[in-house]
């Protein structure tokens, strides 16, 4: 007898599980049963959310952990994840009451554990028949835009297929009255031109007569210290693509959000919430690229863009301005403008976007591209110490796309260094929030060329095997270059007199975000150091200074 073939999926940490057989579905399905009927005999309504990744994980648990006025838990939570070798893992992590997303938020890991161990309203699948017994769907499955060319937001396309399958998977399963709400950011129109049509076209194969209710409502998710409060205390928008499906969903999020203190904005259609999210999004990252060309000006006209933007900031209008630093990362803001551009077309039909559009890709473009002067900076400092960049060990301290998270996607620190390897240096990470570069270690292992972003660069080969490290002293030996590219608290306190003894020499630096004050970027001069940084033209008189002494 033939032996069957044992597939695994493989934790971020390297933690192996067996993928189950197609044999093991019943037994599976029948346990998910038992619980729901449990759970029905408890009054619960039951709520299957499809993909426990970034934001379902979390979002289920929220779900899970809701309660009446009398304490009383109100829902069962069903996640459920497709059994592929990148993904299945996260089944098991989430039934022994972990969770499947590294947060810097202590309350993720209490709050899963809360739902799984005591009041055992969060269970996980991956049989997809469980959505039968749904009284409500939420979808939280990635809907991704793949650029095609650096730099060119406008050839880029948007990949529903995922998306696509799960509605069509929904449609198949649930039951005629059940709500599904897309939580997914989608391109404006798919839920009503896309999600819909899929949903009639399933019903009807089935017989049934009735309108699908489907709705939808952004998520607005940030990682960090307040991952869960992003979620569970944030404003909310919402939609439904009738007036039924409408109410359920303003019903059902009422009950599982903090809506008192954050009040929903219920909008007619689905499209008009889609476009908030989209708009939200492009908005701050059209800012993000109009300051990019001013730190330009700044660096070629001994101007500190950081202390005008400082300066800007007391008045109460322009608070929340910041620096751009070495491009724009985390999962929405590089790509929903690009959502929208391609709905336009494809899904809404019209044939002039190039002539509606031009803020957004081109703010998208410069957002991308950014980082690429990082690396420009990178070879100057050597350069001005009579050093190359080809050889050169350099050390990035910081890989997340943003202070204090361990969230990589995006970051434009992976675009320093494939930059900077493709000009010939050895790389070498630092970071204290993350634990694996994914975009590394793992998506350019498996070859995901359709969004790894090594198909724009040469000689990325030797970056599969880099490591993240936790000790910068070590990792500073023999450095000859060190990128401050996030502004960690654990950087913003580094003095110039430890990262010369750890380095073993003067070196040059390259601060991306302000990092250096002018006492520190002085005193690395003093030390025979080159200092480079983002938007801070007024550097070179500092050098002059200290040079004439």
């Amino acid at each position: 007898m033939e032996e069957t073939k044992v597939n695994y999926s493989i934790t971020p940490w390297g933690e192996k599980f067996e993928i189950p057989l197609e044999s093991e579905y019943q037994a599976e399905l029948e346990k998910i049963e038992h619980q729901v009927k449990e759970a029905r005999a408890e009054g619960k309504e039951i709520v299957v959310v499809m993909g426990v990744g970034f934001v379902g994980a979390v979002m289920a648990a929220i779900v899970a952990d809701t309660k009446d006025e009398n304490g009383k838990s109100t829902k069962f939570v069903i996640g459920c994840q497709r059994p592929s070798k990148r993904s299945y893992w996260k089944i098991p992590i989430l039934n022994r009451a972990e969770s499947p997303v590294k947060a810097e938020d202590p309350e993720v890991d209490i709050l899963i554990n809360r739902c799984v161990q005591d009041s055992k309203t969060l269970v996980a699948t991956y049989n997809s028949d469980c959505l039968k017994f749904a009284d409500c769907v939420v979808v939280d499955v990635q809907c991704d835009f793949k650029k095609n060319d650096l730099g060119n937001m406008k050839t880029g396309d948007t990949d529903m297929a995922a998306l696509e399958a799960t509605i069509k998977t929904i449609g198949e399963r649930v039951m005629p009255n059940c709500l599904t709400l897309i939580e997914t950011t989608v391109a404006p129109g798919t839920t009503e031109f896309v999600a819909w049509p899929i949903l009639k076209k399933e019903y009807k194969k089935r017989g049934i007569d009735s309108v699908p209710l489907l709705s939808h409502s952004f998520e607005r998710v940030m990682p960090g210290r307040e991952y869960v409060a992003s979620i569970r205390d944030f404003w909310r928008v919402c939609s439904g693509c009738e007036s039924e499906a409408r109410a359920r969903v303003e019903k059902f999020l009422h009950e599982v959000l903090n809506t008192k203190e954050f009040p929903l904005t219920v909008m007619d259609r689905p499209i008009e919430s889609e476009t908030t999210k989209i708009v939200e999004n492009s908005y701050r990252a059209t800012t993000l690229a109009y300051l990019n060309e001013w730190s330009l000006f700044a660096e070629r006209n001994g101007v500190d863009i950081i202390k005008v933007i400082n300066a800007i900031k007391m008045r109460p209008t322009h608070s929340n301005m910041i620096f751009p630093g070495p491009g724009i990362g985390g999962y929405c803001l590089p790509k929903d403008g690009g959502l929208g551009y391609w709905a336009y077309r494809h899904i809404l039909g019209f044939e002039d976007g190039d002539s509606i559009f031009k803020l957004t890709p081109t703010a998208i473009d410069i957002n991308d591209t950014r980082s690429l002067h990082v690396a420009e900076l990178t070879r100057d400092a050597l350069r001005n110490m009579d050093r190359y960049i080809a050889g050169a060990k350099v050390l990035i301290c910081g890989a997340s796309y943003r202070q204090d998270v361990g969230d990589t996607r995006y970051s434009g620190s992976e675009m320093v260094v494939r930059k900077l390897s493709e000009m010939g240096a050895e790389m070498d990470v630092h970071d204290p929030y993350v634990e694996n570069w994914y975009e590394f270690e793992e998506q350019d292992n498996k070859n995901e060329e359709a969004y790894s972003w090594k198909r724009f660069f040469r000689n990325q080969q030797n970056l599969t095997d880099i490591k993240v490290s936790k000790n910068l002293p070590e990792a500073l030996k023999d450095t000859e270059a060190l990128i401050l590219a996030v502004p960690h608290e654990e950087y913003l306190i580094l003095d110039p007199d430890d990262i010369v003894k750890w380095a073993g020499g003067p070196i040059a630096i390259v601060d991306c975000f302000g990092i250096l004050s002018d006492e520190k970027i002085r005193r690395y001069f003093e030390l025979d150091c080159e200092v480079k940084a983002l938007g801070r033209g007024h550097i070179a008189r500092i050098k002059r200074e200290v040079k004439k002494n």
